[in-house]
C-alpha cells in the first residue's frame, strides 16, 4: 500500500504556482503512478483540507547538455489541486 507521503513528493514553488495559489489551487510534484483519487485523499489527510478537484499532467524532460554529451532532465508528474472556498494550506502561506 502506498503511503500518503510517497504520493506527494514536494510542492512546486514557481511564479505560475503562486498565481494559481491566489485562486485556491495548489501545485505538487507527485509520484508517476499516483491517480487523481489517491492525490486528493493524500492532500486531504496530510493537510486537513477538502479538495474539490485534481488535475494531473506529465511534464516532459528538457534537453540539456554537459560538456559534449547530450541528455534530458527527468520526466515528472504534476498535480494541481483545487480546494474548497476559504481553505488554505498553511505551509504554502508561510505560517
Amino acid at each position: 500500500m502506498i503511503q500518503y507521503e510517497d504520493i506527494l513528493i514536494e510542492p512546486v514553488l514557481s511564479e505560475k504556482a503562486n498565481h494559481l495559489r491566489e485562486e485556491g489551487k495548489y501545485v505538487f510534484k507527485v509520484a508517476q503512478s499516483a491517480t487523481k483519487p489517491q492525490i486528493k485523499e493524500a492532500v486531504s489527510k496530510l493537510f486537513n483540507v477538502h479538495p474539490i478537484s485534481c488535475t494531473t499532467m506529465v511534464v516532459g524532460g528538457k534537453p540539456k547538455r554537459q560538456r559534449y554529451r547530450k541528455g534530458y532532465t527527468s520526466t515528472w508528474k504534476k498535480a494541481i489541486v483545487r480546494l474548497a472556498k476559504d481553505e488554505k494550506i498553511a505551509i504554502f502561506e508561510g505560517v
